[in-house]
């Protein structure tokens, strides 16, 4: 049986809410990243959202808007999706295809312990099961 913890990449890495988005940037290049889950009030007990590098260029840069004064707080939208590290592979999928989502931060013990990415997914599942994934996520509603 594979579960999340299995095929998440370590290293996850929070930013605080009040952090702004050209800090996001740095840390994103900083560990290779292209999404960060967004803490709230610092601290990284509760997760408030996930910040993507497509959200700091489409919803900060393309509208004119400046980084170095918008905060991850402000992005912080929805309610954030994250899956136990004990999860099973299919719930995993189900989580992410449910809410066409393509990066899922994985939890143990309420402490964040990894993420699971698109990449992830094609290192470890079978072709037939990311087809089923990508169908799913992608397909226009």
């Amino acid at each position: 049986m594979t579960i999340a913890k299995d095929i998440m990449h370590t290293g996850a890495t929070w930013i605080p809410a009040h952090e702004t988005l050209d800090r996001a940037a740095q840390l994103m290049r900083e560990h290779n990243v292209g999404a960060l889950p967004i803490s709230a009030n610092g601290g990284q007990d509760r997760m408030i959202g996930i910040l993507t590098d497509r959200d700091i260029v489409i919803d900060c840069v393309a509208m004119g808007r400046d980084p170095s004064k918008v905060t991850a707080g402000d992005l912080a939208q929805g309610t954030p999706r994250w899956i136990d590290a004990g999860a099973e592979v299919e719930e995993v999928l189900e989580e992410m295809q449910n809410h066409r989502i393509r990066r899922l931060p994985v939890v143990e013990n309420k402490k964040l312990i990894g993420m699971i990415s698109e990449a992830d997914l094609a290192q470890h599942l079978s072709d037939d099961q990311i087809a089923g994934w990508a169908e799913k996520v992608y397909a226009h509603s």
